[in-house]
């Protein structure tokens, strides 16, 4: 059975990567919600998608020097939530033991990894007792290294889309210097239609994830072939549609 996966929480049912969000996601039923942690130089991890606030929180600047009282001041768009850190996603999510969470590694907005985050955000995880249902992610190979190396006890994701791939050498160059690294490689559905016969013969469905997919014919496309996980913006969707496929 395809698992689904809820895109920051469920990005078009809720504001994305808001606590909300992720309350409302994990009463659908989703088998695994994504997020992304980025660091500040307070010390703060926090979970938003972008390295600035512009376009999803009521402010301006990169995330990374947001103070502590200046995080708690700025509002998520479309909520009266301030931007969460780590650990308020993480006592929202912990309790619901049956649901993976993927944990996207961020960069700061000069395309620079923040200092020791693998270590810092495993051991949150662990904090909070998720860890062994958790996924550390990132398109990057280098970060995923460093997943490897401060948190070997969490599994890894690794994401890629076109441009990525050919920025690496390709797609089949990419997967090859991805053995033994990670457990599940998540690849754009333009991507991984584009290049199916390559990707299966490289490997099985089950570490396959194809993302983000939120239209009703290619939903169904994936569903059909059985492919491992797929992630969705709009898992109420996937949801019905893989209940319905199994009926």
């Amino acid at each position: 059975m395809t698992l689904i996966t809820g895109h920051r929480g469920a990005r078009n049912l809720w504001p994305e990567n808001s606590l909300a969000g992720f309350r409302n996601a994990t009463a659908l039923g989703v088998d695994a919600i994504e997020f992304d942690v980025h660091l500040t130089r307070s010390g703060e991890l926090v979970v938003i998608h972008d390295a600035t606030l512009e376009r999803t929180a009521e402010g301006v600047g990169p995330v990374q020097d947001l103070s502590v009282e200046a995080r708690k001041s700025v509002r998520l768009r479309g909520t009266d939530e301030a931007i969460p850190t780590l650990a308020d996603v993480l006592d929202v999510l912990a309790v619901n033991k049956g649901i993976d969470l993927h944990v996207e590694i961020k960069i700061d907005e000069t395309g620079t990894p923040y200092p020791d985050i693998a270590a810092r955000v495993a051991a949150e995880l662990f904090r909070f007792g998720v860890g062994e249902r958790s996924y550390l992610t990132s398109f990057d190979p280098s970060v995923l290294e460093e997943c490897r190396l401060h948190a070997p006890d969490v599994s890894r994701l690794v994401s890629v889309n076109a441009a990525w791939a050919d920025k690496q050498g390709g797609l089949a160059a990419f997967i090859d210097r991805l053995d033994g690294l990670v457990e599940i490689v998540a690849i754009h559905h333009e991507l991984m239609e584009a290049e199916w016969d390559l990707i299966r013969g490289r490997l099985p469905l089950d570490r396959l994830c194809v993302w983000t997919l939120n239209d009703e014919p290619g939903i169904r496309h994936w569903l059909e072939r059985g492919i491992g996980s797929l992630t969705s913006d709009s898992p109420d969707l996937a949801l019905k549609l893989r209940a319905g496929i199994a009926a």
